[in-house]
């Protein structure tokens, strides 16, 4: 089903900080995005991509059930967690997959404390939650434009 010589760590908060340390310690720049990604399509697989390539180490926050329920409504997510973390995990574009169950990935953040924090551009870099952790701790906040045409509402709408 998915090639598991190449899935990544699938972390809780506290083993992804020491992972980004590891990482750090090693002068690898350490980069951060979050989101539902709930049916993975190719606009996140742009942003996933596009955000790796800004540094050394790409850590993906992905929203639990729980959480992209409250955000999105009670028929989200359509795929659980589990089949979230293992698609993300396989992609080679990511290397650490960290589930969280608040509404927002601050603590997350604030643990990780990333070089660089990407977010897609329905988001204004005022906007990000965590900007201001980053750029108070001498990182950056990027935002990658969206690719037209692909969302995950649109999906299931179209099913």
């Amino acid at each position: 089903m998915f090639n598991r010589t190449k899935r990544v760590p699938v972390c809780n908060a506290e083993d992804a900080a020491a992972y980004a340390d590891t990482q750090r310690q090693s002068g690898k720049l350490i980069v951060f995005t979050n989101g539902c990604f709930d049916l993975i399509h190719p606009g996140h697989l742009e942003i996933l991509e596009r955000a790796r390539e800004m540094g050394d180490c790409l850590f993906v926050g992905v929203n639990s059930d729980d959480s992209v329920a409250r955000l999105k409504g009670p028929t989200r997510p359509v795929q659980s967690l589990e089949c979230r973390t293992a698609i993300l995990s396989s992609l080679r574009s990511v290397d650490c997959v960290i589930p969280f169950s608040e509404d927002t990935p601050l603590k997350l953040i604030e643990k990780i404390l990333p070089d660089i924090l990407v977010k897609g551009g329905d988001y204004t870099t005022g906007q990000v939650v965590g900007g201001e952790v980053v750029t108070a701790n001498g990182g950056r906040v990027e935002i990658v434009p969206l690719l037209e045409g692909h969302s995950t509402t649109a999906i299931i709408r179209k099913i």
